[in-house]
């Protein structure tokens, strides 16, 4: 038996996805009556019928649903692999997308695209500064080369980079901290929290909210810590970007019980390691270099 060749899959795929030969023909410029020889051409090769007439129209029989499954995965495969041969020739990126968790240190972000910038300056980059499934949900959409994400990806592999603490706080003139005691979960809902939205377009969710019954939910971290500042409300900030604050007293962590620090694991994952171009491989690694300095643990024990 002959091999059945990739354009014949592609064929068996293209009559599917147009919705029958007559539009599949006029959307890869051929004619009907060669898709309708190709694909039983197909059907003789492998010796199982693909197609099997409704009415005036066809559809697939359950063999050839199957059979389109792993035809898929292999067009997909080859159509990597002419992606990574384009990458391969032209050499180097003109551009390196990235997201990045508002919650990541800046100090350390701002490092790496600095020596960044020095290895390769004629590189553009591009920042979406996501929260929560913001930067996941362009993983999975193929709009980002390189997540920084606290969230797991599904099918892809992370690599750690930090931990991030976060800490309760409040302005030192709170109400809650006028009690004066050991504060706890029926405490906080009674005062407003404030919330950073969730910058997925699709899956996007609470986190870190405790049903307080005034809740105001801003998009940007530097948002919710100014509101905190004026003593607007209580938040879970990343000690990362309240450490100068915290030492000054401009603002004071509440005393819960339980709850008032937690650790936010963040990873780094690339979208394809084997499609990572020099430039996004690059960045990776001075995301890597730069955490190495970052100071998110040692104000920990400090301000518990």
């Amino acid at each position: 038996m002959s091999r059945v060749t990739l354009a014949q899959w592609q064929t068996l795929a293209a009559v599917v996805d147009h919705g029958g030969f007559a539009r599949a023909a006029e959307a890869i410029h051929k004619s009907p009556s060669t898709l309708n020889h190709a694909v039983h051409k197909l059907e003789e090769q492998l010796g199982v019928e693909v197609f099997e007439p409704v009415g005036r129209q066809v559809r697939l029989t359950e063999a050839g649903e199957l059979l389109l499954r792993r035809a898929r995965q292999l067009l997909e495969g080859a159509e990597a692999l002419e992606d990574i041969a384009e990458r391969l020739k032209q050499g180097l990126e003109a551009e390196v997308v990235i997201s990045v968790d508002q919650i990541f240190p800046a100090d350390a972000l701002a490092r790496a695209m600095e020596a960044f910038s020095a290895g390769f300056p004629h590189v553009r980059l591009q920042l979406h500064e996501s929260v929560l499934n913001g930067g996941i949900e362009m993983l999975y959409d193929g709009r980002a080369d390189l997540v920084v994400s606290g969230l797991a990806a599904q099918g892809f592999l992370g690599e750690p980079l930090v931990s991030v603490p976060f800490i309760a706080v409040a302005h030192p003139d709170h109400p809650l901290h006028r009690l004066e005691r050991m504060l706890d979960l029926r405490d906080l809902e009674r005062h407003r929290q404030i919330v950073v939205r969730d910058s997925s377009q699709r899956e996007a969710r609470d986190s870190g909210w405790l049903k307080a019954e005034q809740r105001w939910t801003v998009s940007h971290i530097g948002t919710s810590l100014d509101m905190v500042e004026r003593c607007l409300g209580f938040a879970w900030l990343p000690v990362t970007r309240i450490q100068e604050r915290l030492e000054a007293g401009a603002l004071k962590p509440l005393a819960l019980l339980a709850g008032g620090t937690r650790q936010v694991p963040i990873q780094m994952i690339l979208r394809d390691l084997d499609r990572a171009g020099p430039a996004t491989r690059a960045m990776a690694e001075h995301l890597k270099g730069a955490v190495a300095d970052c100071p998110s643990e040692q104000y920990i024990d400090k301000f518990e």
